[in-house]
């Protein structure tokens, strides 16, 4: 072996410098710098391609990673976006908002050793950031226009993962969503501080320049009749999304002062979007806020209670920080800006004085084995207690909330309201209406965003290989 296979042993695991947390807390930019080409190859050079790559198969796109850091390495940086974009149609995003710590860095032989994973993260928004700064697009050149249409019902990232795989089939693509802009949750649930908007703007032109259409402002079922898009185009992908917030049935949930948690943060970022004041529903100076609730979600709502000016931000979770479903940077994060954990600990009731929240009764837990030997969680008796809160804010998770004309058109759902698609024997992402397809959080439930993109991605290749047999099948009929 060669000296550059060591070379984890003389560079440190270093990612991007953050901006500093006395600075950051005042704002919505993103934390992380960028790194400089020297550095990122630097870290890419960290990678010791191991024969059977963990990084790749723990990352639910099967990202490509050691090729592509051999491709930084070698400063080869349009063929690593390009070989990035093969598996990944959204690598940008996915580098910011991915748990890299619980799937491909997680996954890391040096990580196992305790070397430091390698910045697989960092290192791909680094290289799609560059290359777009650089003028990289997708080549589309040997392209042939198959003359099929697809609709694609949501624009967030199952929908824009679909949208992208579909245009490089040669299929025309129109982007139906209600809100004025693309994204769904990239751009209104997720704050900028973790993922500017301008990121996702750049895709939009990116994919506008692939030749995808997007209609904004457009309400499938309202605007336009679900039947109108089964008539006018070949098929139809519905990405919509999980956005009906899971209610804990809290006593008092009811008082002036309780949120729930993605309302709370789109109301944010749309004021944000609109440049506009505070206003005093999200005017948190000198409150005290609890946040319910210990994933991803509950986490953006604490960092963004302390720059909407919180006094103090308690983030409150049944169990331990081992069990929690928030990435650790994004604890990390939270940690640093000023956020206090309570762990084992669970919410029985908001407690309020003349209509508005004044505290929250906790009480703690502790794991005791149940049936099967699976650990359970009980109610320590005689700990219950009473937790200041001016604010709080409810953030237990989402299901789907799937609009009216699945029904109608007899788009199966189960007991919980997601999608059923690929049942039967059909195709994958295929649904019961076999000119439907689905993917993402409205077939799986409150979901990651790189597990929406690739359901978008398999989808569109179901939709592909079901329009081209249609295309066999209608020459042989002539």
């Amino acid at each position: 072996m060669s000296n550059k296979d060591f070379r984890f042993l003389e560079i440190p695991r270093t990612p991007p410098r953050a901006v500093p947390v006395t600075i950051r807390v005042l704002g919505y930019g993103e934390i992380s710098g960028d790194f400089a080409p020297e550095a990122a190859a630097g870290q890419a050079e960290r990678c010791i391609d191991c024969g059977n790559p963990y990084c790749e198969w723990e990352c639910p796109v099967h990202n490509y990673i050691p090729n592509w850091l051999k491709l930084v390495q070698d400063g080869r940086l349009f063929e690593a976006a390009t070989l990035m974009h093969e598996t990944n149609p959204l690598p940008e995003i996915c580098g910011r908002v991915c748990p890299q710590d619980r799937l491909c860095e997680g996954a890391c032989t040096l990580e196992q050793g305790d070397f430091g994973a390698v910045t697989i993260g960092s290192i791909e928004r680094w290289v799609t950031d560059e290359a777009f700064r650089q003028g990289w697009r997708p080549d589309l050149s040997s392209v042939r226009e198959t003359g099929r249409r697809v609709a694609v019902v949501g624009a967030g990232p199952a929908g824009l993962s679909c949208a992208d795989r579909l245009r490089r089939a040669g299929i025309a693509v129109d982007v139906f969503d209600r809100q004025r802009e693309i994204g769904g949750l990239l751009t209104f649930g997720i704050p900028p501080f973790k993922l500017d908007k301008s990121v996702v703007r750049t895709r939009r032109e990116v994919l506008e320049g692939m030749g995808v259409t997007f209609r904004l402002g457009i309400d499938i079922g309202r605007d336009i009749a679900f039947e109108t898009l089964l008539e006018d185009y070949d098929a139809v992908f519905i990405g919509t999304g999980a956005y009906r917030f899971v209610d804990g049935e809290l006593p008092g949930r009811e008082l002036d002062g309780v949120h729930d948690a993605l309302p709370f943060l789109i109301a944010n970022v749309d004021r944000l979007l609109d440049d506009a004041p505070v206003p005093a529903a999200l005017n948190l100076a000198g409150k005290h806020v609890v946040v319910l609730g210990g994933g991803d979600t509950g986490m953006d709502c604490n960092r963004t209670a302390i720059r909407l000016g919180a006094a103090s931000v308690t983030c409150v979770y049944r169990r331990d920080e081992a069990n929690m479903p928030g990435s650790k940077r994004e604890v990390g994060y939270s940690r640093e800006e000023g956020v206090r954990f309570l762990f084992h600990r669970q919410p029985l009731a908001v407690l309020g004085s003349e209509g508005k929240v004044r505290a929250v009764r906790i009480v703690s837990t502790e794991l005791v084995e149940g049936a099967h030997g699976r650990a359970q969680l009980r109610h320590v008796e005689g700990s219950e207690t009473e937790l200041r809160a001016d604010v709080v804010i409810q953030a237990f998770g989402f299901r789907p909330s799937p609009p009216a004309w699945c029904a109608e058109h007899g788009i199966a759902l189960d007991s919980s309201g997601r999608i059923l698609a690929g049942q039967h024997g059909r195709l994958p992402f295929q649904t019961d209406h076999p000119q439907v397809f689905a993917g993402g959080d409205n077939m799986r439930g409150a979901d990651l965003v790189v597990r929406a993109v690739h359901d978008g991605r398999e989808a569109a290749a179901s939709i592909a290989r079901m329009l081209a047999e249609a295309t066999v099948q209608a020459e042989c009929a002539a």
